[in-house]
């Protein structure tokens, strides 16, 4: 399993944490990371000197007993390392495997609550929610919406990180809001100095005397400070505004990323992995819409393979009728690895996954989404944030870096897309990367 808190290395009377990843357990799926030994401890046959229970113990007899599909058992595991005075790696690794038996279950509220705990006592990452396989179902339920939007307004409370690194994005795709900001505060701050010295001269202008300013002038001083405050604090305000739409969007995006997808060849990838190397065109309604609108493609295909459009058929619906795929805590073997979460280098690790020449290879005209109920719950956020009544039928045509390049209501005009979309050798291609 993607699963959270501490990957454990054994020594004698000692416990060493390598990595703030997980607790993990070995299965056929999970690759270790490259220069780190991994040992763990075996539940089945106790010595005498580990024969007393611990929380450590407990974590790792949950993960075993999961393994093997006993899920009921594995969470009395987890529940009980919670009794045994754990320390905080412990703590956060019984909670965020507890709530994976939970999501497992479809206990949505259970598992955000556990979660929740684990972020606001323990410090876990948020990107770790985003990244787990073994979250996928309790991604595409309204808890973790709730949640997500929790981690994204921030605070010492809850996601304080994960608001810190979509903060960085924002920066970076908005560099001047930051001294639009500054100044604002500080003409503000002048023009409530000059009120504060104008009025009483606009009092005494108006009691009239012989050494009185002149009214009207001082009036309008007085005036022309007041606008200027309100402009400026509306501006504040306004760019406020602006930065959580923004950060909105970003997280959002970072969702999108996550989302994955098998090829024709049955690989599974996440969105991300695609990122350069196609514009993925998501087509959202009942299944006659879409269908008919995948039949007109096929007029075009030729021209919309080369600018790249890869066509993701998203149906209302299979969400809630799919099968729960029983994969346990680790990655389906056919599955992507895990990847790194916001705030990392994203290029390093897509590189890291294939080549992308491989990549390409494997790359077809469509592609199956995978986890239908998170694609249906991203792209109904995205509907409302676009002020589209969700389940209406549409189509989201992404960039090559992987952000929302345009949307609209109904299904595409293709021959409209190839007249809009540069062919991938192009230099407005190539400039989108």
């Amino acid at each position: 399993m993607a699963v959270v808190a501490q990957a454990l290395v054994l020594q004698p009377q000692k416990l060493s944490l390598v990595k703030p990843k997980a607790w993990l357990l070995s299965t056929p799926s999970f690759k270790p990371t490259k220069g780190v030994s991994l040992s763990f401890i075996s539940c089945s046959s106790p010595s005498p000197e580990t024969n007393i229970q611990t929380a450590e113990s407990c974590v790792n007899l949950g993960l075993s007993l999961f393994s093997k599909g006993r899920v009921k058992d594995a969470l009395i595991q987890f529940e009980t390392a919670l009794t045994l005075d754990p320390n905080p790696e412990e703590a956060q690794a019984a909670l965020y495997n507890k709530a994976c038996c939970h999501a497992y279950r479809g206990e949505g509220k259970k598992a955000a609550d556990c979660l929740r705990k684990a972020l606001r006592e323990y410090n876990l990452k948020f990107s770790t929610i985003l990244n787990d396989p073994d979250l996928a179902s309790f991604r595409a339920l309204p808890e973790f919406k709730e949640l997500q939007e929790e981690a994204r307004l921030g605070g010492e409370d809850i996601g304080y990180s994960f608001r810190r690194d979509l903060k960085l994005i924002s920066e970076v795709q908005a560099p001047f809001r930051g001294i639009r900001r500054f100044f604002s505060v500080a003409f503000s701050a002048a023009a409530g100095i000059s009120l504060f010295f104008t009025v009483p001269r606009l009092i005494r202008a108006i009691q009239g005397g012989d050494d009185a300013p002149e009214l009207w002038e001082t009036a309008g001083n007085v005036a022309v400070n007041i606008g200027g405050i309100i402009a400026l604090v509306a501006l504040f305000l306004w760019d406020n505004k602006k930065e959580e739409e923004q950060l909105a969007q970003i997280s959002r995006d970072e969702t999108l990323s996550r989302l994955p997808l098998r090829l024709s060849t049955n690989r599974v990838v996440e969105l991300v992995q695609l990122r350069d190397t196609v514009r993925p065109v998501i087509l959202a309604g009942n299944k006659e819409t879409v269908s008919l609108a995948m039949q007109k493609a096929e007029r075009f295909r030729t021209e919309l393979l080369r600018r790249g459009v890869l066509l993701v058929p998203v149906i209302w619906g299979e969400g809630n009728t799919a099968p729960v795929e029983k994969k346990g805590f680790g990655t389906p073997a056919k599955a992507a690895a895990s990847l790194p979460s916001i705030g990392e280098d994203f290029d390093k690790r897509t590189e890291s996954i294939t080549a992308k020449s491989k990549l390409k290879a494997e790359i077809r005209f469509r592609a199956e989404v995978v986890s239908s109920a998170e694609w249906e719950r991203w792209i109904k956020d995205q509907q409302k944030s676009e002020g589209v009544n969700p389940g209406e039928d549409v189509y989201i045509i992404l960039r090559l870096d992987g952000r929302v390049r345009r949307s609209g209501k109904g299904m595409p005009d293709w021959q409209q897309i190839v007249q809009e979309l540069p062919p991938m050798e192009a230099l407005l291609s190539k400039l989108e990367r």
